[in-house]
Formats: structure tokens, sequence, C-alpha cells
């Protein structure tokens, strides 16, 4: 048997793992220094859980999960539909078991809940660049309060991150309120969810592909018309004469504004008001994200929004909730094609001793348990003699340092340090090359 994995899905070796915990690692600190805290939630949910949250795309994307043992035995002798089969799904994001853990834990937590997750969702869609179906998100989310300063809070997380990963990018934001305005001003307020997911298609389908669904979803031409004419406003100021007649739509330009008053001029990356911007997920109600790497041709790397009755569907009404996500797999992408990684990222070993002879390699293995009871990864190759093996090794490992011990070095104490990168030996003792390492 040829051995294979799903489609949509990938092994990771270790210096892909290093990289990916390189990115990871930032956007923990960043969560940690804005006051988050750390929770994580089942793979497997139940599917009243999941479904009619995500809309009808999304629910179509869901894994489900068979019934076990005697259930699904009792199921399939009713001749059942797949409904009767099927119980749990794997999660599909991680906000929505965010609001299920909210409610469960409503009286053991302290509001405004401020949260970060870092974990894997799975989604059942055509694998393509960038677009998996087992993949990590990284979350932050706060609930409890319907204060705009989170929005602003949240540009700025995503601003902090993208610029310690040295990825330029543009931060896009709109208000699911403005496109309730547009829904309004065309005169089509019932059809606002068909709209929306139209809309949310425009990146893909050019605006002739979104005309054409509308019109399959039965919006007529004259309201296709003005959602045109609306879609081609690029400031704020502009859209207000437009939504005169609309308390939805001012209400989402006003704010649009407050964000961006927060925020004032803060942000070294681009912050832009995008009208197209929809975010096709049911549960936004307010301001929306959405990041765009520059210089390379990629899905978005983040995105979220504000979602004010999200807990209601699990009983908790009048719940408020903000929070954003980053595309961990597709930033690992844009920072691979970028060529952003640091040269030690890929790297966990900081020194790697190499050995002349036997005798010389139980000295080093001394020196070996010496380094690492301060804390500096290290490692001895196995097999002392081949030096040219040795050094293949260190290469392959990626490696910032090799010490080097001989009979001279043995007998002096004054050690072969050499420096991968540059070529630059030096003769130390162990002291002074803890010393070198450890600070």
């Amino acid at each position: 048997m040829k051995p294979g994995i799903p489609k949509g899905t990938r092994d990771f070796g270790p210096e892909q793992v290093l990289k990916r915990n390189y990115i990871f690692d930032i956007i923990k600190s960043v969560f940690i220094k804005y006051g988050y805290q750390p929770l994580e939630t089942p793979t497997i949910e139940l599917l009243s859980t999941l479904t009619g949250k995500y809309g009808e795309e999304g629910d179509r994307l869901l894994f489900k999960v068979l019934k076990r043992g005697e259930k699904l035995t009792e199921a399939l002798a009713k001749n059942p539909n797949e409904g009767d089969l099927t119980e749990e799904g794997l999660r599909y994001d991680l906000t929505v078991p965010f609001a299920r853990y909210v409610v469960m834990n409503q009286n053991n937590i302290t509001f405004p809940f401020k949260r970060y997750q870092i974990q894997p969702v799975w989604r059942a869609d055509r694998p393509q660049k960038g677009r998996y179906r087992e993949f990590y998100q990284c979350d932050v989310d706060v609930i409890g309060s319907t204060s705009l300063m989170y929005e602003a809070e949240l540009v700025q997380i995503y601003d902090e991150v993208f610029t310690k990963l040295y990825i330029p990018v543009i931060i896009k934001v709109n208000n699911r309120k403005i496109l309730q305005g547009i829904a309004e001003a065309a005169g089509i307020s019932e059809q606002f969810m068909t709209m929306t997911i139209a809309i949310d298609k425009l990146d893909k389908i050019g605006i002739e592909g979104v005309r054409k669904e509308m019109l399959e979803r039965n919006i007529h031409g004259a309201s296709i018309d003005k959602i045109e004419e609306i879609l081609k406003v690029q400031n704020l100021p502009d859209l207000k004469p437009l939504f005169a007649n609309t308390e939805t739509g001012l209400k989402g330009i006003e704010e649009l504004e407050t964000l961006f008053t927060y925020l004032g001029h803060s942000a070294k990356n681009e912050v832009k008001f995008d009208i197209t911007l929809a975010r096709g997920l049911n549960y936004y109600t307010g301001c929306i994200f959405e990041v765009q790497a520059k210089g390379v041709q990629m899905g978005s790397i983040g995105g979220g929004g504000r979602y004010d009755d999200l807990t209601g569907v699990f009983g908790l009404k009048g719940v408020s909730g903000v929070g954003v996500s980053f595309g961990a797999e597709r930033i690992y992408d844009v920072m691979e094609e970028l060529k952003l990684f640091p040269a030690d990222a890929a790297s966990s070993l900081q020194l790697l001793f190499i050995a002349f002879d036997e005798k010389t390699h139980r000295y080093a293995f001394e020196c070996l348990n010496k380094i690492r009871a301060v804390g500096i990864h290290s490692e001895i190759y196995p097999d002392p003699g081949n030096l040219k093996k040795q050094m293949k090794y260190a290469n392959s490992r990626n490696v910032p340092y090799v010490v080097l011990i001989g009979d001279e070095e043995m007998t002096s104490g004054q050690l072969s340090l050499k420096n991968m990168v540059s070529g630059e030996q030096e003769q130390l003792s162990l002291e002074k090359i803890i010393e070198k390492l450890k600070f």
C-alpha cells in the first residue's frame, strides 16, 4: 500500500514546525501583551452547536462525524437520512465554540472576558493555493462589551503582529450595518444575506459575476444598479447622502468614524475603509476586518468582526463580542514566498560538539552536560572521527555554532568555537562559550 494523506492537509517536518512556532510565538506574545487569556476547546462539537452559525455555504463545509457502535447500527436500521447518522462535527472555526464556552461558564468568568486561542479547525473546502481543509487559526476575542475601543485594539494587534513578522499588509475595515444600509437603500432589506454572500465573492468573480449571481437570486436589476453605485464609494463621508433614508447605514458610518478616531495615525500598516468587504459569516453585526498581504498573490491572512448576539443562540442574550483571527497557514506561505523567516527560525539547536576520537568524544560529552545545564540547546554527534561527515550534519541542522575538540583542546581547555555563518573560529574556555551563547 502506498502511503498518503487526505487532500487539503499537510505534513510539517522539523524545519516547518520550527518556522510555524516562530509565527505562533510572536502572535501569542502580542495577545498576552494586550491582556488576553488562553483558552482551548474540543476538536469535536455537537452539530447543534455548529450548524446555522456560518450561513448556507458554511454549513455545507462542516465535517460531520458518524455516530459509532450501537447508535450507528440503530440509525442505519431505520433507513435514515444523513441527519440521523451524525450528531457531532469537527469545529469550523474558534469563535462559535468560544461563544458556547462563555454561555456554559458565564458564572465563572469576569466580563469583559478577553481570550486568545490557537488551535486547528477543519472545513470540507476544495483545496487550492492558500486554502486547506485542516488549518490553524489564531483567534483573539473580547466578549461582554460594546465599546468600539476594542475594535481599535484589535486593529492595533493586527498592526503589531504583522510589523513584528515584517509582512507589509493592508488592514481593511467595513461595517455590516453599512452593508445593511446598502440593502435598505436598494429596497431589498429582506434579501440582505443574498446580497452579502454575492458581494463577498467580488474579488473572485468580479462585479459582473456578482450582478449575475444577484439576478439569479431574484434581486431586481434596478436594485443591483443601486448596489453597484454605492459599492463604488471609497470615502465614508461620501456615503452619508446615499444613506439619507437608512438609519442603520448611518449608524455603521458613525461606528467606523469612532474606530478611526480611536486609531488616529498610530498604525504602521495601512488601515483602509473598504465598502466591498462583506465577510460572509451570518453572525457578524458591526465592524468587520480583513487583512491582505502586499506583494504576494494570496487570499486574506486575517479577518474578523463584531458579533452582537452570538451567545444568544445558546441562551445568553445581549452579550456583545468582537474578535479577529490570524490565518497561520497563509501567513506561513506568505513568509516563505517573501523569504521573511530569519536565518535561525528553522533551527532549535544552538551548538553542536564535534570530537576527533573516542577519548575527546567522552570529554566533549562532559562539556555537553555543562552546556545543557545552563539551558543552551546543544547536541553531540554520536560518531567521532569523520570530520566531513560531522560538519555535513551540522549544516543540515542549521546549527549556528560548532565546538571542535581534539587532543590539544582537551589538554588546554581552550575549545575551538566555529561560527557556521561567518566561518570565524576562536579559542575559548567552556565558561566563555557559555557566556557568549547564553547572553
